[in-house]
């Protein structure tokens, strides 16, 4: 029996569990890149996604022909599962594996259920990446701060998704990008934005051409490295309004960062705060209005009251 943390909102410094964080976002990238490479191009990358369960994260079905397969990253039991529509299970443990043996392991386990998939094995999104099938330099798995982070991965796409019902236009499911390593959901204005300039490392242009080719208001949350070394709850403009920078948001702790272009909410500020959800909830609100806002957005058309369970929305 494996243990986790209990806490909706558990302490998480990216200092304490940095070794790990590396090895899982590279593992991560793998089992994206399987689902990347065997599904149909949906519109902003979504067909690339994973997706949080109360228990890791999840491929969620994956083309194979007339079959499909899913692969799902355990953080509670520790153990990535892959499952076939035609019945057929394998598993194996993940504390251990280096990102080289972790990449050979499910290629040979993926090729002895049938699947047939091979993937870029150049990790993106990354300054100086070594291949996955030559690093063996990223092997730690420290259990209490996985499971730490799948603690905080549930309830910030519990609140997410609530936030997600306030809204009428084109929004993104809340998903886990493994390039960047962050779960978010995006708004859409509905009109077209200017030509992204790339430059995303180790990321073709054409991709962040094509994922950014409509206005966004996007939020998420990432563990934090570089400008921003903690956990953090973000939100951005695409392309970014005038004026949007300088609004001023809630919580008090929250502030606009000139280094990531990005409004940046502490984890620390939610995880301690009177009530997480509310501050959480005020932040998403207030930044998405403070985009909306300055780029014009449709508000009326595109907003609605937030959904309550088992309540019809009123039309």
């Amino acid at each position: 029996m494996s243990t986790h943390s209990q806490a909706p909102w558990p302490e998480l410094p990216t200092a304490a569990w940095r070794d790990t964080c590396a090895t899982l976002h590279l593992w991560t990238q793998v089992v994206g890149k399987i689902r990347l490479t065997k599904s149909p191009w949906l519109n902003h990358s979504w067909h690339v996604t994973l997706y949080v369960t109360p228990r890791g994260l999840t491929t969620s079905p994956v083309p194979d022909g007339a079959r499909t397969f899913q692969i799902d990253l355990d953080l509670i039991d520790h153990a990535l599962h892959i499952t076939t529509s035609d019945g057929a299970q394998r598993q194996f443990a993940l504390p251990g594996q280096s990102v080289a043996s972790f990449y050979t392991v499910i290629m040979a386990t993926l090729a002895e259920l049938g699947i047939a998939v091979a993937i870029d094995d150049m990790p993106n999104e990354l300054p100086d990446p070594v291949r996955f099938s030559l690093d063996t330099e990223h092997a730690s798995y420290d259990r209490d701060a996985v499971g730490r982070f799948l603690q905080i991965l549930v309830n910030s796409d519990r609140v997410f998704k609530q936030f997600r019902t306030g809204f009428l236009g084109k929004a993104s499911p809340v998903h886990f990008f493994w390039g960047s390593f962050d779960l978010a959901v995006t708004r859409f204005s509905g009109r077209r934005a200017p030509r992204h300039p790339g430059g995303v490392p180790h990321l073709p242009d054409a991709v962040a051409h094509e994922a950014y080719s409509h206005e966004v208001s996007s939020a998420g949350f990432w563990p934090g490295g570089g400008a921003i070394d903690y956990p953090a709850f973000y939100c951005y403009a695409y392309p970014e309004p005038a004026g949007f920078r300088a609004a001023k948001v809630q919580p008090d702790a929250a502030f606009f960062s000139e280094a990531l272009g990005e409004f940046i909410l502490p984890y620390d500020a939610v995880r301690t705060a009177a009530d997480p959800d509310k501050t959480l909830l005020n932040f998403l609100h207030g930044t998405y209005k403070a985009a909306a806002i300055a780029a014009n957005w449709d508000r009326d058309a595109l907003e609605c009251d937030t959904g309550q369970p088992g309540v019809v929305r009123q039309v």
